[in-house]
């Protein structure tokens, strides 16, 4: 059964940065990338074949599981603070030209994150634009586009969004401290995936657990091209 995800306009984004299927934006590298070493669909001579990555099924499902939320507006940054140099170091300082897109938290609140590094004073926040809800039951993840460049790398985390419906804003920490340079409107800033919420109970496999695994495993090796997705991948679909 298809479920429905709504993203609603809170700030009057202009309509070029809509939230789009994570299939739309698939990145250049991956695009780029030949199916096979040499452009050859071929053996290796050892049992194996020549693919690339652009053969796994589950790299392509996490690049294209769910839908992405661009900047609205460029972002300028440079290394420099409004209250000086603190130990010795400047700090990110950010420029933008409309609709506030940043707030801010200050670093007490999250003083040991591992990738806080750059941000001594404060950690920057992404206002988001989009008011999001999904059907009863259904939450949604909250990640750093995956497999893609980024330059603003979120803080990834869950929200119900079945029972929330206001704005959910992305703070972030910058993936190079000493960035300085624009991060333009149009940016791939987070994937947002939907999901169904269970219930789940850790358990420990026995015998019949390895005895199914080797048979996957046997299976998945009957064929040499292509063999995951045409025996186990199961379709999935984000419009």
């Amino acid at each position: 059964m298809t479920q429905s995800i709504i993203f609603t306009n809170c700030k009057e984004v202009p309509e070029e940065y809509n939230p789009t299927p994570a299939t739309v934006s698939v990145p250049d590298w991956y695009k780029n990338l030949e199916s096979y070493i040499g452009g050859k669909k071929d053996t290796d001579g050892k049992g194996g074949t020549l693919a690339t990555a652009k053969r796994c099924m589950p790299l392509f499902d996490a690049i294209v599981s769910g839908y992405i939320l661009y900047t609205y507006c460029d972002l300028v940054i440079s290394q420099r603070h409004e209250y000086g140099k603190i130990n010795g170091n400047t700090h990110p300082a950010f420029e933008w030209p409309s609709l506030e897109p940043l707030s801010f938290h200050p670093k007490e609140q999250l003083p040991e994150h591992p990738n806080g590094e750059a941000h001594e004073i404060q950690y920057p926040k992404w206002n988001n634009a989009w008011s999001i809800k999904t059907p009863p039951g259904y939450s949604c993840i909250f990640l750093p586009p995956l497999h893609r460049e980024n330059s603003m790398i979120i803080f990834p985390g869950v929200v119900d969004t079945d029972t929330y419906h206001g704005l959910i804003n992305l703070p972030f920490v910058l993936k190079d401290p000493k960035m300085e340079g624009l991060i333009p409107a149009g940016t791939p800033i987070a994937q947002v995936i939907p999901f169904k919420r269970d219930d789940w109970q850790m358990q420990f496999g026995d015998s019949k657990d390895i005895s199914d695994q080797k048979k996957s495993e046997t299976k998945v090796r009957s064929l040499f091209f292509d063999s995951y997705k045409k025996q186990f991948r199961q379709s999935k679909s984000y419009r």
